[in-house]
């Protein structure tokens, strides 16, 4: 199955954003809510054979939160499975995709790309996380990968291999035997050049050569893979009340609202965040 989505973000003049676009096509189903935009299977998967693609522009001012309504089944099928996410945001936009898991199933083949642009001035969080099968069942393939571009320099090329096609991705370099790994990318204009910090055997805080940050980290399930991120967000920002509330929570401000974001923006925690000489947050070392 091939299936391309599209949704363009604008600012409206009066400190909130409009949708001027927005495209679906099964399985890819976009559905506005009052807490953010949900990307919804329309059909099962990714199975194996399936191209997807999902194009996000986010104009300068505008804001935009994306989630799906549940976890996502990489399955097995008549060649690999493939989705690919481009995004391009404007200067002064803030772009939060914040997707529940993806469940490698036994026997899968799946590719995930996502290709992001920010204008100076913009502002990204992109959580990924990732399942290594299902309960009690082995681990399909997937390579997942990511490229940043911040003002026209790059910023992030992460790449992550695991499953049988890829062995080595068991051992303690790479996986460790862990069932679940996720990072989340915080990438704007209020960060600047961090200390890393390690919140423990299988996480870490890691400062970028930029404006950002990345969070990564390793885990025996999803549950406790969320915790850890959660644990790295409150480092970098201690100062901001319910952190790990903020930037999980499917609150009721609009998806598309600059002035009631659903999650707290680098910029809201200037400075003090994730700069050298800040006290740790909660799971800090």
């Amino acid at each position: 199955m091939r299936a391309r989505a599209r949704v363009v973000a604008e600012a409206d003049g009066y400190g909130g954003t409009r949708l001027t676009a927005l495209r679906s096509e099964a399985p890819l189903i976009l559905r506005e809510t009052a807490g953010a935009l949900y990307l919804v299977g329309g059909a099962g998967g990714p199975l194996g054979g399936d191209d997807v693609t999902l194009e996000i522009e986010v104009a300068a001012g505008a804001s935009l939160t994306l989630r799906t309504a549940a976890a996502s089944l990489a399955q097995p099928g008549r060649g690999p499975s493939r989705i690919t996410v481009r995004a391009d945001i404007g200067a002064g936009g803030e772009l939060r995709w914040l997707p529940e898991p993806l469940v490698a199933v036994r026997g899968c083949d799946h590719r995930m790309e996502a290709a992001l642009t920010l204008d100076a001035g913009a502002t990204l969080v992109w959580r990924e996380e990732l399942v290594l099968g299902r309960h009690r069942e082995a681990s399909g393939s997937v390579v997942t990968r990511t490229t940043v571009d911040l003002d026209g320099a790059p910023l992030v090329r992460h790449e992550l291999a695991v499953g049988p096609d890829h062995p080595a991705a068991a051992g303690p370099v790479v996986t460790g035997g862990a069932q679940a790994a996720g990072s989340v990318l915080l990438v704007g204009p209020g960060l600047r050049a961090a200390m890393p910090a390690v919140l423990g055997p299988t996480a870490a805080v890691l400062p970028l050569a930029g404006a950002g940050v990345q969070v990564v980290a390793l885990a025996g399930d999803a549950p406790a893979l969320r915790r850890l991120l959660d644990d790295g967000l409150r480092v970098c920002f201690p100062d901001a009340p319910g952190t790990n509330r903020a930037w999980n929570s499917s609150s009721s401000s609009s998806c598309c609202s600059s002035s009631s974001a659903v999650v707290a923006s680098p910029t809201a925690v200037a400075g003090a965040a994730c700069s050298p000489g800040s006290p740790p947050g909660p799971g800090g070392p």
